[in-house]
């Protein structure tokens, strides 16, 4: 690719003269200027083979001519640098049509590598022309709040996913922002017209998941009173949610396989197919790998799930995004009609030196309550240090394995707040208290009988009770024992 012409604009001096260096030295020409509208003038004169520049330069915002540039030179890559790095920057400069977003300061060795590949790309697209993506408004009111290397990735891909309809699995801990991110590729995509449907898998009873997802017909089992429009039918044209996919029940995996298969879904209890129109995004706190060897998850399925894999990471790795947090959530809580507060500095570091087992979510609680129940307008260090030692939150599996066991209490707590709060303003489905027993049993017996090698009598002897009982409940629940590798 030497030979080729970069254009470049910063109004930077001394980002402009590294950048030109490394070019020269990697066997570019360059052109480079510190004014948009100079820019522009080389684009249209059909100089250069691709353009790097940043956002705001001193005449004009480079989203403001990018939709010009691209309609102009459909072919032209663009890289946009930003110091402003923000989701809304990421998803912008990929509206206006620029091949990449790099955030600075950036990587010298990863521009140069996206310098490559994107003339690589015009290599390949010269023979066909391309369609002008038309500038939409933008919501400023951030669906993703941090500036951390971390986000900055998750932006990228977010901003590249809007414009596809490829199914985006996320993987992270509970409070991470799943939902938010799922909602994001919806809202910023071409469905965003049509509806967002979430359901969670953790919080539907397993005899009822199938109806929920594909509806069921008026007489399909008893109580199914009328005729009901299962997710997949209320998004259609939209997205379809699936959030804690790796808690789905084997059978309604297989169904669920069938459908993204062939496209199409029969209600339980009906007759007539159903074609589908919906982009699938999951999301799991879950490591889907390990329940494929466990025998929990379909391995087939997981494939079809796992086109686009996206981690968001948990805030203890993204520690530099708690100040940016706070900013936000204190915004928030002005909306909600609570006082103006601010946080110390030191107040501040005292936040950046906790785990957040809670992550994302926790640090917003924990910001509406001292907004709620401080007096003072600045909250300090050691009202966040009381705060913390006061509320102590579930323990995610990193930090219990450092700090101590795990407190069951509040998982299943956190739990059952989340499953009745899945219903909105109404109540699930009686039976709930056998239910959750199951739920909880299932996996005990099944841990139980891991840890000791599949030895049914060390198994009931490490659960205290009798031998026979635990026999009764392998089979009820269907469980598989596993002792030296051999099925029994």
């Amino acid at each position: 690719m030497t030979g080729k012409t970069i254009l470049l604009a910063d109004d930077d001096t001394g980002i402009r003269t590294v950048l030109t260096q490394a070019l020269t030295r990697a066997g570019y020409e360059v052109r480079s200027t510190g004014m948009a509208m100079s820019l522009w003038r080389m684009v249209a004169e059909g100089e250069g083979d691709l353009v790097i520049t940043d956002v705001v330069l001193p005449d004009e915002n480079i989203f403001e001519i990018l939709p010009r540039i691209k309609k102009a030179r459909p072919q032209l890559p663009v890289i946009v640098m930003s110091a402003k790095n923000t989701i809304m920057t990421a998803i912008t400069a990929a509206d206006r049509g620029a091949y990449e977003y790099l955030p600075k300061p950036f990587d010298l060795k990863e521009m140069l590598n996206t310098v490559e590949k994107g003339l690589e790309q015009a290599e390949r697209d010269a023979a066909s022309s391309k369609s002008t993506i038309q500038p939409k408004a933008l919501d400023e009111d951030l669906p993703l709040v941090g500036r951390s290397p971390a986000m900055q990735d998750i932006y990228r891909v977010i901003a590249r996913m809007t414009q596809t309809d490829l199914t985006v699995t996320i993987i992270g801990e509970s409070g991470t922002g799943k939902e938010l991110v799922a909602r994001a590729l919806h809202d910023y995509s071409k469905r965003k017209m049509a509806p967002f449907v979430a359901i969670n898998m953790a919080a539907i009873p397993r005899e009822l998941i199938e109806s929920e997802l594909f509806g069921h017909e008026k007489g399909a089992f008893t109580g199914a009173a009328a005729r009901y429009a299962g997710r997949f039918e209320q998004a259609r044209g939209g997205t379809l949610f699936l959030d804690e996919i790796g808690d789905m029940p084997m059978e309604a995996q297989t169904r669920l396989l069938r459908v993204l298969q062939e496209g199409e879904f029969t209600s339980v209890g009906g007759t007539k197919a159903h074609k589908t129109d919906v982009r699938i995004i999951a999301a799991t706190h879950r490591d889907l790998k390990q329940l494929i060897s466990d025998g929990l998850f379909r391995e087939d399925l997981f494939f079809r799930l796992n086109v686009v894999p996206l981690r968001l990471p948990p805030l203890r790795e993204r520690l530099d995004d708690i100040e940016d947090l706070v900013h936000h959530f204190l915004a928030n809580t002005q909306k909600m009609g609570l006082p103006q507060k601010s946080f110390s500095t030191a107040a501040i570091e005292r936040l950046k030196q906790h785990r957040w087992p809670g992550n994302v979510r926790e640090l917003e609680n924990l910001v509406q309550r001292l907004v709620a129940i401080q007096a003072d307008e600045e909250v300090s260090e050691q009202v966040v240090d009381t705060e913390l030692s006061l509320h102590p939150t579930q323990l995610s599996i990193d930090h219990h394995l450092d700090d101590g066991p795990i407190d069951l209490g509040l998982a299943v707590e956190n739990y059952l707040t989340d499953y009745f709060a899945s219903f909105g303003n109404s109540l699930p489905p009686s039976g709930i208290y056998s239910r959750i027993i199951h739920e909880v049993e299932r996996p005990l017996i099944s841990s139980a009988l891991a840890a000791c090698n599949g030895n049914q009598i060390k198994a009931a002897e490490l659960l205290g009770i009798n031998r026979n009982t635990l026999r009764t409940r392998i089979k009820d629940l269907g469980l598989t024992v596993v002792r030296n590798n051999n099925i029994q």
